[in-house]
């Protein structure tokens, strides 16, 4: 089993105590995006979890813990780094913090395990092709050899964050300026030994050397773990994506940094009344076991089912 943590939320930068306690306690509740009251019980055992893929913007306050999770389970890190203004990014620290938080955790689990996420490349009239092109360039220069990868998107503007795309003038992006974008991202990564990748892209970038990515990736898995894994598509996410099968441990409505180019908050007052619900010692991230809930056991079992069993964390 793979664990995503999280797609739906930042809980390394808003919840590491929470998640602490679920892997000391050995599972975790997640409720049903689609039915409140579904609940499934997650088995975080060793000897089921094969590996960990955190999504974050700022891992800084689950770095304390990282030498205890790796007793116990294989991870890498997708690092979303933009330099954004806080106009677009409100919440999150400055980049000059953010640089150092790559650079350390870079240094602290190696450079294959933190993949830089340029996402999404979005155009308004402050943030033209030229200044992408300047930034991702500045950016890649300042990441050189903490990094051998790049993952990036565009925008996708789709029905959740259309409103906010529209009310901060978010262009849609040509052929032309995918071209010229793609073709000065290329050069700067691959000036500094990192490949490049797109997530979730039909436009076929290869006269650039860019392939399409698989951001939870069976290729970079088997190597962490020691096994080749199969390799299913995960069914629940778009038809372009790339990533194998997970099971993911967040919920929507959670995250603080406030992107407006987020999918996965429906409004900030929606946010502020989770966050007044969550409890770092329940097995929800949000709340608590409610007399209706129907809690159901995920069914999960090792891709590596001849492997050593891990440690448990205590």
């Amino acid at each position: 089993m793979i664990l995503s943590i999280s797609r739906r939320t930042d809980i390394p930068a808003f919840y590491p105590d929470w998640l602490m306690n679920r892997f000391r306690e050995g599972f975790a509740l997640v409720r049903n995006p689609m039915n409140h009251h579904g609940v499934s019980r997650i088995s975080l055992s060793p000897d089921v979890v094969d590996c960990i893929v955190f999504w974050t913007k700022n891992p800084a306050p689950l770095l304390p813990f990282l030498d205890q999770i790796a007793q116990t389970y294989p991870f890498y890190f997708q690092f979303t780094l933009n330099a954004y203004g806080t106009d677009l990014e409100p919440n999150l620290p400055a980049l000059s913090e953010r640089l150092r938080t790559f650079r350390q955790l870079s240094r602290t689990i190696g450079k294959e395990r933190v993949i830089w996420r340029y996402d999404p490349v979005m155009l308004t009239e402050r943030y033209s092709v030229a200044w992408h092109m300047r930034t991702f360039a500045s950016l890649a220069d300042q990441l050189a050899g903490h990094a051998n990868c790049c993952i990036f998107s565009l925008v996708d503007p789709c029905a959740k964050v259309k409103k906010n795309l529209e009310i901060h003038r978010v262009a849609p992006i040509s052929p032309a300026e995918i071209d010229r974008l793609a073709r000065a991202f290329s050069v700067s990564a691959h000036a500094h030994g990192m490949a490049l990748k797109t997530c979730a892209e039909a436009v076929d970038l290869d006269a650039y050397g860019i392939e399409h990515a698989s951001c939870i990736d069976p290729v970079l898995i088997s190597k962490l773990i020691g096994c080749d894994v199969p390799a299913p598509k995960d069914p629940n996410q778009r038809d372009l994506c790339g990533c194998m099968a997970s099971i993911d441990l967040g919920q929507y409505n959670t995250c603080q940094h406030g992107c407006i180019y987020c999918y996965a908050n429906h409004s900030q007052p929606s946010v502020q009344k989770s966050v007044a619900a969550h409890i770092s010692t329940s097995p929800l991230l949000i709340g608590a076991i409610e007399p209706s809930d129907k809690i159901t056991d995920r069914k999960a079992r090792s891709l590596c089912g001849d492997r050593a069993p891990r440690g448990e964390m205590g």
